[in-house]
C-alpha cells in the first residue's frame, strides 16, 4: 500500500508539471485505458454482481480526473493534494462502518484521525479561496473508494475489476478531446507521450494495489494508509516542483507517520 502511495503521488506530480493540466490528465487516463486493453483479454470477466458498482465508479472517476486537473491549475500541489487526500480517510471510515459493518478498534480510529488531522494541518495555512474544490474532490474520492471496495469484493477478481475500471473511466476524456481539441491533443501527445505513459502505469498500478489490499483488510485502514502518499507528495513538491513547504507542514508530517504507526498497531 505504501508503494501505491508513492505511485499515486508520482502521477499527480506529472499532471502538475504538465503545461496543459487537462491534456496531461487525458494522456494519463488514455494510457491507463490502453494498458488495460492489453491485459484484459487474458483475465476473466468480473462477476456480474460487480458491474453496477463498476459503472458507478467509472462515472465518478471521470469527474475526479477533470476536477484534479482544475485543482492543479489554480493551486499548488502542496496545498491541493493534502486537502484532497487528507479529508477522505475519515469519510471512508464512516462510510465503511455503515456500508460494510466493519468495526474498527479504538487504536485504528485514532490512527485514521491522526493521519487526517496531520494532512489537513499541512494545508491550514493556504488561501481559503482555494480550499473548496479540493474538499469537494475529497468527497468524490471517499465515494468512489467505498464503491470500488464493494465492487472489487463482489468481482471475484480484483485485478480484472481494476483494469475494466481504468478502461471505462479512461476512454471518455480522450474521446472528448479528439472531437473538441484534436489538433492540440495531437501536438501535445507528440511532445508528452512518455510523461503520459509513466503516469498511466503509475495510476493503474497504484489503484490496483489498493483495491487488492481492500479485499484482504478493512477498507478504512487501507484507505488511510494509502493517504501517506502525502509524504511523498510533500517531497516532490519541495524538490521537483520547487514549491515552498512551511515548517508547519513539515511538523504535520510527523502526525501522519504517528497515525500510520497507530493503524499498524490497531
Amino acid at each position: 500500500v505504501l508503494l501505491a502511495a508513492l505511485l499515486h503521488a508520482g502521477w499527480n506530480a506529472i499532471v502538475k508539471l504538465g503545461g496543459d493540466k487537462l491534456l496531461t490528465t487525458i494522456l494519463v487516463t488514455g494510457w491507463a485505458a490502453a494498458l488495460s486493453v492489453l491485459v484484459l483479454p487474458w483475465l476473466p470477466l468480473p462477476a456480474p454482481a460487480s458491474w453496477p458498482w463498476l459503472a458507478a465508479s467509472a462515472l465518478l472517476q471521470v469527474g475526479y480526473y477533470m476536477l484534479v486537473a482544475r485543482a492543479y491549475h489554480v493551486a499548488d500541489m502542496s496545498l491541493s493534494y493534502p486537502l484532497m487526500r487528507g479529508s477522505a480517510p475519515l469519510l471512508v471510515a464512516l462510510a465503511s462502518s455503515l456500508v460494510f459493518g466493519e468495526h474498527l478498534p479504538a487504536g485504528s480510529w485514532a490512527g485514521i484521525a491522526m493521519v487526517s488531522v496531520g494532512i489537513l494541518c499541512m494545508a491550514g495555512a493556504g488561501n481559503r479561496r482555494n480550499l473548496q474544490l479540493p474538499l469537494f474532490i475529497a468527497l468524490v474520492i471517499a465515494t468512489y473508494t467505498v464503491v470500488d471496495a464493494q465492487g472489487a469484493r463482489l468481482s471475484g477478481h480484483p485485478l480484472s475489476y481494476t483494469l475494466w475500471l481504468f478502461l471505462l473511466s479512461g476512454l471518455p476524456l480522450p474521446l472528448w478531446a479528439l472531437v473538441t481539441r484534436r489538433t492540440q491533443l495531437q501536438a501535445y501527445f507528440r511532445d508528452n507521450w512518455a510523461r503520459g505513459l509513466i503516469g498511466g502505469v503509475g495510476t493503474t498500478t497504484s489503484y490496483g494495489i489498493a483495491l487488492w489490499a481492500m479485499t484482504l483488510a478493512p477498507v478504512a485502514i487501507i484507505a488511510a494508509l494509502r493517504e501517506t502518499s502525502i509524504l511523498f507528495a510533500l517531497l516532490i513538491s519541495a524538490i521537483v516542483l520547487k514549491e515552498r513547504v512551511s515548517r508547519r507542514r513539515l511538523l504535520a508530517a510527523v502526525l501522519i507517520v504517528l497515525g500510520v504507526v497507530l493503524l499498524r498497531l490497531g
